[in-house]
């Protein structure tokens, strides 16, 4: 008896036998972190992104100044698009939300289709104008056989872009003003004084075409230089089958800078409604409000004017939804009919 008894004694473990020691637990939990940190470095070095930095990672380099650049004046900004949903006003020290009140204020305001046609018919006909004539002009630079009047046409035609948009409406006063050039022929000849500035019938062409005479020539360059780089083989070939020059241009030249066209294209038609204020300022006068007047006008009107920043935000928060409406269905429309989109 006495016997199993000691038996069984010696036969159960006592508890500090059964249980590991907590240093044992925690150097395994530690080596086993340490395994799989070191397995993550040992993908993340053999992934692709890592290959292809240790291969790039000089020209990478050189993108910190830009990416900087653009998180600084272009992300960090947007921060700002609070004021939208608030009822923010210059000088207030505290601002309270309001949610989409700005929004409901400016579209019950009497003049918003006023100030959406005006902006609209601005941006269509200038686009309609302006998009065609920098690939006529660089492609009648690139098909004049005389080089020489091709570098002093693209001279000429480059000059207009370097004169600030006050020189510009200046310019305008002194040709179309009561006073001007225009008028003074008119006097001359027994007509009456009449000044274009007055007049909202004005107002757009002298706009749409004063804009694409200073940015036509600048435009055209990257025709230019997607012309250059056609093939003149095909060109050659094309004589051989005796294309004429006009045939040349719409079956050689334009199907080779295609891709850039349709990328102008996309990037026209999202900024479609991002007219600047600062022209459109310069020309308005009492007169000619009724088409002169704008949502950019309007926004710098409330937000500098009027002090109301947040109703501004919201304004140019709506002009800005609709310019990226505009470019997703500009490329999505691209995309699906041909094979150049910008993403």
């Amino acid at each position: 008896m006495e016997n199993n008894l000691l038996q069984t004694e010696t036969a159960v473990p006592a508890p500090a036998e059964i249980a590991e020691s907590p240093s044992e637990v925690s150097s395994a939990s530690a080596s086993a972190a340490q395994e799989e940190t070191a397995s993550f470095w040992k993908r993340f070095k053999n992934s692709y992104f890592a290959r292809n930095f240790r291969k790039n990672w000089t020209y990478l380099l050189f993108l910190i100044p830009a990416v900087a650049v653009t998180v600084l004046f272009a992300y960090v900004p947007m921060y700002g698009i609070l004021m939208a949903f608030q009822n923010y006003r210059i000088g207030m020290p505290t601002s309270k939300w309001i949610g989409f009140d700005n929004f409901k204020q400016f579209f019950s305001d009497p003049m918003f289709w006023t100030y959406m046609w005006n902006t609209f018919i601005l941006c269509i006909l200038g686009f309609v104008i302006g998009f065609p004539l920098p690939i006529i002009v660089a492609v009648m630079l690139h098909t004049t056989k005389n080089k020489k009047l091709a570098k002093v046409l693209q001279t000429i035609f480059n000059g207009p872009h370097f004169i600030s948009l006050v020189v510009l409406v200046g310019m305008l006063y002194l040709f179309f003003g009561r006073y001007g050039l225009v008028n003074n022929i008119a006097a001359n000849m027994g007509g009456e004084r009449f000044s274009y500035f007055l007049a909202p019938e004005a107002f757009r062409p002298m706009y749409i075409l004063s804009s694409n005479w200073q940015d036509f020539g600048w435009s055209s360059i990257i025709y230019l230089a997607a012309l250059s780089g056609v093939d003149e083989a095909q060109h050659e070939a094309a004589k051989i089958d005796g294309a004429s020059r006009v045939q040349r241009i719409l079956h050689v030249d334009i199907p080779a800078i295609m891709p850039i066209i349709s990328v102008m294209l996309i990037m026209s038609i999202g900024g479609l409604m991002g007219v600047g204020y600062e022209k459109v300022l310069l020309m308005q006068t009492s007169g000619n409000m009724e088409t002169s007047e704008i949502i950019a006008t309007y926004v710098y009107t409330q937000g500098l004017e009027k002090g109301r920043a947040g109703f501004a935000t919201a304004i140019g928060l709506f002009n800005s939804v609709i310019n990226l409406a505009l470019l997703i269905i500009a490329n999505t429309t691209s995309k699906r009919f041909s094979e150049n989109s910008l993403f």
